[in-house]
């Protein structure tokens, strides 16, 4: 009879999408934030997407052709990641740039750490957060309409003036390749949650604190304009839908998901309204990154007939 069987470690029930079908949906879902980026910013923009793409998935190929291991560049998660840092990326940024941000972001922060599923932070945001440090200048400088062009919408608020929420919400502004339009964002959203890729708890109470964090301290009120531009400026929304919502990162508990998105939407209000700079998704999701151990440890359900009192 032991023969019939087949004796294996949990977990024993298994989804029938495997790791390539859920990366390959997800860069489905960034297409639409790519091409508006390429028709907003030109050649460009083609570029860096081109160049910052190809070179996460050499990277990833050659450090593990190099090391023995199994290639795995084949299941997309370096292009999802190197697209990731790409739509992340300002439209003007230099091809060394591009490359070194895809080394950064596969070698240092993914493989190092035992590669997919090991890092302990988005490798795109991270790579994203040391360029930004590393060239500050590049990275804060944007071209839109051939102007060379400091001030982003999210910027212009800062120092007080006025913006215009509609190009906002449809992304005729300045800003990084992928983040300027709301609305191509929200589609490759949508196309996420019918899948069944990713569900509403970590984006939607990511955005609903940050909303109630605005409203009692960006001192506007119940300004619907302010709110919405707020919403739809920086990189709220591809960070909300395409970073925060990673399964490596994130918690995996549903109580911890929505801890989690709480921590995302204050820590993203906090640095906007109170920090230097007037964008602080990727410090935010970083950060809250680094929670995730903590916040599973305070959300994880108890086994039954464990931790009751007599």
């Amino acid at each position: 009879m032991s023969g019939n069987f087949n004796i294996s470690s949990s977990p024993h029930i298994r989804a029938q999408i495997t790791t390539r079908d859920i990366m390959i949906y997800v860069l489905i879902a960034l297409i639409p934030a790519a091409c508006f980026g390429i028709f907003n910013f030109g050649i460009s923009a083609l570029t860096v997407i081109a160049v910052t793409t190809l070179s996460a998935v050499i990277t990833e190929a050659v450090y593990q052709k190099l090391m023995h291991k199994r290639v795995t560049a084949d299941d997309c998660s370096a292009a999802v990641t190197g697209l990731l840092l790409a739509l992340n990326l300002p439209p003007a940024a230099p091809w060394w740039m591009c490359v070194l941000g895809s080394i950064f972001a596969i070698l240092i922060v993914k493989q190092l750490f035992g590669g997919l599923g090991q890092n302990f932070m988005n490798p795109a945001l991270g790579a994203r957060c040391f360029l930004l440090i590393s060239f500050t200048g590049r990275m804060t400088t944007f071209v839109y309409n051939d102007v060379v062009t400091s001030p982003t919408p999210l910027a212009a608020m800062k120092a007080g003036e006025s913006v215009d929420v509609l190009d906002m919400l449809l992304g005729n502004t300045a800003g990084t390749i992928g983040e300027t339009s709301a609305v191509a964002i929200m589609a490759g959203a949508i196309f996420l949650l019918v899948k069944g890729v990713i569900d509403l708890r970590i984006p939607g109470t990511y955005i609903a604190s940050f909303v109630i964090f605005i409203i009692l301290f960006g001192g506007r009120g119940l300004d619907g304009s302010y709110v919405i531009a707020q919403l739809c400026g920086g990189g709220l929304m591809l960070g909300a839908w395409f970073m925060a919502t990673d399964y490596v990162t994130s918690p995996i508990t549903k109580n911890g998901k929505i801890l989690y998105g709480a921590c995302l939407g204050i820590l993203t209000g906090v640095f906007r309204l109170f920090g230097g700079s007037a964008e602080g998704v990727s410090y935010a999701i970083i950060i809250s990154n680094l929670l995730v151990p903590l916040i599973e440890k305070l959300t994880l359900p108890k086994p039954f007939g464990k931790g009751g009192e007599r």
